[in-house]
Parts: structure tokens; C-alpha cells; sequence
């Protein structure tokens, strides 16, 4: 019985090598037609087809919207009851400049995260839109000192973050091997180590902030030197992602944090490092060991714009906004406590976020602050689920790119709006004076209905 079920095995594995080699030898038979048939890809010589503009340059054929036909499409919208009593809206053509309708559109009026336009077209203007931000290691003052300079980098993280996040921030963890490498190769295995944040001072947090504002994930104390935008894991540890539904509690003490990482990092690199990172100022003119860059301002600008980031909006404040404005011809209807919106003591007027929005259209080097804002059905701060404007819908979808703002009683909505008959409006819409926080929703839902409005009609 055993000697039959070994001879039935044998059998069995010989047809199967006989059936292999022959599909074996048809394929091989079919393989030198079938290679031959095959294109390798190329470079073309010349273009295969031209390249036409995404969007139309917005600039009106025909008439111009009337202010009456604006006032008819937004009255129903902006009479909203959740809005309170407190509404603000004007619309322009950004192609002349021309005012096209104003409603109280001078009036200041408390901005929220509509702060950030102006911001980022300070910081544009200023630092130009390729800049960067570095954080170096350098010399101290002691033989066996080095010091971890903050350099304003507002979105420096300690280790790489997941692959799919854009921009990619600079790390600790590329500076620190960096270090190490240098430092060893001076022959020093051991360091003390101090960080620098004196790049700017003042107040970690604004007037007007509330302690609260760390301990709802809002915004950390302000430095020139913090990683993962002060973002915790349940751990307690930096978060190395950016999440801006992290709604943790922040970091108190970002850029002692920061130092802690860094004298990790040297630790795991070879660097013994001698007590705890100390904050001291480095030397003027030190030696420079090794440093990091952040991504170019236009892309830090386009992030802190479609995800609302207050961190980074703070940083870019703190090294140029109110002055830059004046000079770009921004003077009148500002009144600015920090760089994001946070403070209810901040103050803009619909005319000024219209001018702000202006200049990024007509000025190329400004053009990141237009390439952040978000697109209504479609991304950051406009698209489902990622604020309470999150609804807006009918022909705003794709229509509008707008920044939102938002604080307990205060809606607003800045940015461009393609009209139906394709030209494109510059608009603010405001309302400070929401009636409760529980009606916040319902009072962003009437801004949304009102740029849906603007999107869809010819308003003549």
C-alpha cells in the first residue's frame, strides 16, 4: 500500500515538471514578439502640449457687478439674526481697485484668524517668498560649551515627519548628527549645552490670550525656538506631525523642550552631554558648528493659511508685520496685538483685508498668500469637517479660496470669489457681535451663503 501511494507521488510530481517545462517553453516562444513590441519611455524632444492657464486672469469683459445687484444677492445672508448686529462686508475689483459695494466696510472689527492675510503679506514683503529660517549650533563662550541657536523656524521638528506631510520641516535629528559628526571630528565627545532665543523678546503670549489658549491645544508661549509647534503626544512628548487636530495641551516651555530633544539626539549620536540644556545668550559673531533650514516662506506661508496655524503665523509676526504694512500702503483700519487673530483686541476693517488680498493679486512676489488660501468643497479650513465654514457649498465650490476666522462670538471670511459670469471679486465679510458662542455655527453658515452668493451671480 505504502510502495503504491510513493509510485502514485512520483507520477504525479512528474506531470506536473512536464506540464511547467512545456508552459515554460511557450512563453519563452512568446516572449522575443511581445519584448519587441515594448516602447521604452522618453524625454521628448519638444513640448507635447501647451500649457494654459488653470484659472482665467478674472478680469471683466463686460460690466462690472452694480452695488445694487451685490446689496440684493448678499441682504438675505448677511441679515442673518445669527450674525448679531455687528455686520461688516465690502467687495471689490481687484483688476482696478474699484470698490463695488461697502456696507460699514471702514469699520474695525474684531478679524479672528483673518489676521493671517496681513500677516503673510507682511512677512512676504519683508523676507521675500524663498526665505528661510535657520537654526544653528554654535561655540560658546566655555572651551566645551555649544549653544543651540533658535532662529525663528516655526516649523522645526525634532524628527522627520510621516511621508506624506508637506512642506518637510528641518529636524534637530539631521542637526544634532550634523553635530556630532563635527564635533568628533574635532575629537570632543563631551559638551555643555545652552540655548539661545534671544532672536526676539517680549511676552510668550499676547494681550488679550487667555493661559487657556495652551491648555486647549491653541497656541504655545511664542519663541524663536520650539519644535512640532509645541504639540504633545499623550506621553508628553513632541509630536513630530503636523496635526492640527492635536487639540492636547501644548508645550509651557517650548524652547526648553526643544533643548531636552536636542540633548537627546547628541546622547544617541555619540556626544555625551554634560547637566541640563541652559538658556544663555551665544557670543556675538560665534563659530558656527553645524545648521538646518525650514522650508521656503512661501510654502510656510501657504501651510499657516490653509490650516489656520497660529504658531506659525505668530513667529512670522514677531520678525515683521505692522511696519511692512504701513510701507505697502496699509495704514489706516489696523490696529494689531499679535499675528494670528487670537486676541479679541485685535482690530481690522473689511477695507483693509481687501487691500491686503489686492496686493496679492497684483504683486507676483505676493502670490503665495493666494496659493494658501483655502479653496471652498476642497481644502484646509473650507473643506469638510475642518472648521465651523466647513458647509459652504452651491457655486462657492471651487469658486471661492478665502481665509476663515473664527472666535467665540466672531465669524469672518476674506478672499476671491469667481463670479458666474468668470470675473473675480475681492471681498470681507464680518460679523463680531455673534449673539452666543452656540450660535457660531449657524452665524459661518450665513458667511458661507453670502461668498456662495457673490460665486453665483452676475450681480448687474
Amino acid at each position: 500500500m505504502v510502495r503504491r501511494t510513493r509510485i502514485a507521488a512520483l507520477l504525479t510530481l512528474a506531470m506536473i515538471n512536464v506540464f511547467t517545462l512545456t508552459a515554460g517553453i511557450a512563453v519563452a516562444r512568446m516572449l522575443p514578439p511581445r519584448l519587441a513590441a515594448l516602447r521604452v519611455p522618453t524625454v521628448a524632444a519638444a513640448p507635447v502640449a501647451g500649457r494654459d492657464a488653470v484659472l482665467g486672469t478674472g478680469t471683466q469683459d463686460g460690466p462690472l457687478p452694480t452695488a445694487n445687484g451685490l446689496r440684493n444677492a448678499l441682504a438675505g445672508p448677511l441679515s442673518a439674526a445669527a450674525l448679531g448686529p455687528h455686520v461688516s462686508a465690502l467687495v471689490a475689483d481687484p483688476a482696478t481697485g474699484r470698490v463695488l459695494l461697502s456696507e460699514h466696510g471702514g469699520r474695525l472689527m474684531t478679524p479672528a484668524s483673518t489676521t493671517k492675510l496681513a500677516t503673510g503679506l507682511a512677512a512676504l514683503a519683508v523676507l521675500g517668498d524663498d526665505a528661510r529660517f535657520t537654526t544653528r549650533v554654535v561655540r560658546g563662550a566655555a572651551p566645551d560649551s555649544i549653544i543651540l541657536v533658535g532662529g525663528g523656524d516655526p516649523t522645526l521638528a525634532v524628527n522627520p515627519f510621516p511621508a506624506q506631510d508637506y512642506p518637510r520641516p528641518a529636524t534637530l535629528a539631521s542637526l544634532a548628527a550634523a553635530t556630532a559628526r563635527a564635533l568628533i571630528a574635532q575629537g570632543r565627545r563631551s559638551v555643555v549645552l545652552g540655548y539661545d532665543t534671544s532672536l526676539y523678546t517680549g511676552p510668550g503670549l499676547a494681550p488679550g490670550w487667555p493661559a487657556a489658549y495652551i491648555g486647549a491645544g491653541d497656541v504655545t508661549p511664542i519663541v524663536s525656538l520650539e519644535v512640532d509647534q509645541g504639540r504633545l503626544t499623550t506621553a508628553g512628548q513632541p509630536e513630530d506631525s503636523d496635526d492640527p487636530y492635536n487639540l492636547r495641551a501644548r508645550s509651557s516651555d517650548p524652547a526648553a523642550m526643544a533643548a531636552g530633544s536636542f540633548a537627546a539626539l547628541l546622547t544617541a549620536d555619540g556626544i555625551h552631554v554634560t547637566g541640563s540644556p541652559a538658556a544663555q545668550a551665544a557670543p556675538a559673531r560665534p563659530a558656527e558648528i553645524a545648521s538646518v533650514t525650514s522650508p521656503p516662506l512661501s510654502a510656510v506661508v501657504a501651510q499657516m493659511l490653509e490650516e489656520s496655524n497660529n504658531v506659525i503665523a505668530e513667529n512670522l509676526a514677531a520678525q515683521a508685520v505692522i511696519e511692512e504694512l504701513k510701507r505697502l500702503g496699509v495704514t489706516t483700519g489696523i490696529h494689531l496685538v499679535d499675528g494670528s487673530g487670537l486676541s479679541p483686541q485685535d482690530a481690522i476693517a473689511p477695507v483693509t483685508l481687501v487691500k491686503v488680498v489686492e496686493l496679492a493679486t497684483d504683486r507676483p512676489p505676493y502670490r503665495a498668500l493666494l496659493a494658501g488660501l483655502p479653496v471652498a468643497g476642497f481644502s484646509g479650513t473650507l473643506s469638510a469637517g475642518e472648521s465651523v465654514f466647513a458647509g459652504i457649498s452651491g457655486p462657492a465650490v471651487g469658486s471661492v479660496r478665502a481665509k476663515t476666522g473664527n472666535l467665540g462670538t466672531v465669524t469672518s471670511l476674506a478672499g476671491l470669489a469667481f463670479d458666474r459670469s468668470g470675473g473675480v471679486l475681492v471681498f470681507a465679510l464680518m460679523a463680531d457681535q455673534v449673539p452666543s458662542a452656540m450660535m457660531l455655527k449657524e452665524a459661518a453658515s450665513a458667511i458661507d451663503a453670502a461668498a456662495s452668493a457673490l460665486a453665483g451671480c452676475g450681480c448687474r
